[in-house]
């Protein structure tokens, strides 16, 4: 199976593309959309939205999975992240791709057996479980990448446990 794992924000989404085949992860692609600050808010949800379609596009996903929000530093941080989720979910679902969402804890429980793991080791985690020689940057794109491995493993996870029912 092949699935996008997207990390949201406001200033940089990252992505990330891996296939599966049983309990191996391989690396496909990442990479962040990072829009020029400077534009328009709107024109930076366009550039995230075209930015997505671009990556499903070229990819061909066969599903997408998303970091839950989960808190936000204040309300205009929250509703920003909203929106840039908004646009990413719509690329997704335009796609006619299935959605999931995991919350940060289960993304870092996941990748490290840890819930509150730093960036850090989220990032080298990533890197093993991939067997890269060097760790996704920038952090926008290993957390897409980790997001990724979730829905892989708790897609596996059920898949198995479905087989025994």
């Amino acid at each position: 199976m092949r699935i996008l794992g997207i990390d949201c924000g406001s200033r940089i989404t990252g992505y990330g593309v891996i296939d599966t085949n049983g309990a191996e992860c391989v690396l496909v692609h990442c990479g962040v959309v990072r829009p020029n600050s400077s534009e328009p808010f709107p024109l930076r949800l366009k550039l995230i939205y075209d930015g997505i379609v671009d990556v499903i596009r070229e990819f061909h996903p066969q599903t997408a999975a998303f970091e839950s929000l989960f808190y936000a530093a204040n309300v205009q941080s929250a509703l920003k992240l909203g929106h840039v989720r908004g646009v990413s979910m719509f690329a997704a679902a335009e796609a006619n791709l299935p959605v999931f969402e995991y919350s940060p804890l289960e993304v870092k429980s996941a990748v490290t057996g840890y819930g509150r793991a730093e960036k850090i080791q989220v990032q080298q985690m990533v890197r093993a479980l991939l067997k890269l020689k060097s760790a996704p940057e920038p952090y926008d794109a290993s957390d897409a990448l980790a997001v990724a491995i979730c829905h892989a493993h708790t897609n596996r996870f059920n898949g198995s446990l479905a087989a025994h029912l």
